[in-house]
């Protein structure tokens, strides 16, 4: 018997416009499901950060994307990539980009992540899923 897989969670800024576009592109690019979501703002979020050791900032703006894989939370472009790296073809060629420096890679994740709000614009509230992508989401 093979033991399934745990999913990869993604844990999102829920009021940013380019952040919840870019889970409703990644739900419609994952036909198996393995993507689970939460916005940054909720317990939920809290809790999938502590199950793995990783502490999300208690105020501010988020100002990052976080995923969980494999029982490690990754951040900036490090979780971008991962991200591509478990989609279908061709999105895990993104994984080129991991030949550039981390610090270059961020440098540019943190330059679009200061912008987002004044590009995308910003929800006055969290993205609510469909009640058919309910049970994508963390409580």
């Amino acid at each position: 018997m093979t033991i399934p897989e745990q999913p990869t969670i993604i844990l999102f800024d829920g009021v940013c416009n380019l952040c919840s576009g870019v889970v409703k592109f990644l739900i419609a690019r994952d036909p198996h499901a393995q993507f689970r979501f939460a916005a940054l703002q909720s317990e939920a979020a809290h809790k999938a950060c502590a199950a793995v050791g990783h502490e999300l900032l208690a105020s501010g703006t988020p100002s990052t994307i976080v995923v969980i894989d494999q029982g490690r939370a990754l951040e900036r472009s490090d979780a971008a990539l991962a991200m591509a790296r478990r989609m279908p073809f061709p999105w895990p060629m993104f994984g080129v980009f991991r030949v550039l420096p981390r610090g270059l890679r961020d440098a540019l994740y943190r330059f679009v992540a200061r912008r987002r709000y004044r590009w995308f614009g910003r929800s006055e509230t969290c993205m609510v899923p469909t009640p058919d992508l309910r049970a994508r989401f963390l409580d």
